[in-house]
């Protein structure tokens, strides 16, 4: 769950400062992304945990208001999973995450999903706000069966090479990258250094690095390619990639080419920033639809 607080400015060190609104809204990396894809249209089943509190059953009402199958998402005897979020006037942030229940997901909760789903889903979407253990078994449990995995390497944490070299499509941002590669990125070139040596050394398939208002950069072993942002005034960019990391996996689904579905997902990560909080902000297809149609036309 999200605790929204938009101030002025972010405070400094031993600062108080003073907000103008608070919201608390549901949130998650993984949560995210599950409702980003399923406002698109996508079939979704979420594995997950929440807590046995009241917030943990205000994330599954939300869950089933929002189309995503729950017979997943289980309970833990312990809290659920909070962030506590600031937003500045230019629609900047600073989070602090609690993951309470998100840390007890174990191998049996990845097998029993496994069991049920191998035959219904084209792709694994994986965040790290789980234990990197789960992430790294769930990998190879699903890609041994073909399904397609899409890795969002945040918040970052370093995964065996073997893992990696099981990845379709890995989507981190500049920093992110900096530490899967160990290279500093100062501009393009190294960019492009960095990016080359993820998919080379470590094996992933395919790299989509987002770059924020520039866009996000295909990374292959045989082309690199700038897919520029849409141009919007944000309100609020929480939650932004991982509108971008639903809609990824939501066009991949329905057999668009790398370069489409990102441009598409870059149009959902636009339209998620026009409004405050991650998952209220996120936009139905209609809505894409109709965005698209209009920087097109």
């Amino acid at each position: 769950m999200d605790y929204v607080i938009t101030l002025d400015r972010i405070p400094r060190l031993g600062e108080t400062v003073i907000g103008r609104e608070f919201k608390m809204t549901p949130g998650g990396k993984g949560a995210n992304q599950a409702v980003a894809a399923a406002r698109l249209g996508a079939d979704v089943y979420m594995i997950g945990m929440v807590g046995n509190d009241v917030i943990g059953e205000e994330l599954i009402k939300n869950f089933r208001r929002n189309r995503v199958n729950v017979d997943y998402v289980k309970r833990a005897e312990t809290h659920s999973g909070v962030a506590l979020i600031f937003v500045d006037s230019e629609g900047n942030n600073v989070i602090a995450v609690a993951p309470g229940a998100d840390y007890h997901l174990s191998k049996r909760d990845v097998d029993e999903a496994f069991e049920n789903l191998r035959d219904r889903i084209g792709v694994l979407l994986l965040q790290l706000e789980i234990p990197i253990e789960i992430v790294e078994y769930a990998i190879r449990r699903f890609s041994e069966d073909g399904v397609k995995i899409i890795l969002n390497p945040a918040p970052y944490h370093e995964l065996s090479k073997d893992v990696l070299s099981r990845v379709f499509i890995a989507t981190p941002n500049e920093i992110e990258l900096e530490l899967m590669s160990g290279i500093r990125i100062a501009n393009d070139e190294d960019l492009m250094k960095a990016g080359r040596k993820a998919v080379e050394d470590l094996g992933i398939e395919n790299l989509i690095v987002t770059l924020g208002g520039r866009g996000a950069m295909i990374i292959t072993r045989d082309q690199h390619k700038l897919i520029p942002a849409f141009k919007v005034k944000p309100v609020d960019t929480t939650g932004a990639g991982d509108a971008f990391n639903g809609a990824l996996a939501v066009a991949l689904v329905r057999g668009e080419s790398l370069e489409s579905a990102v441009r598409y997902a870059n149009a959902v990560a636009a339209l998620s920033t026009l409004k405050l909080g991650a998952q209220e902000a996120l936009p139905t297809s209609e809505e894409v639809e109709k965005f698209l149609e209009e920087r097109d036309g």
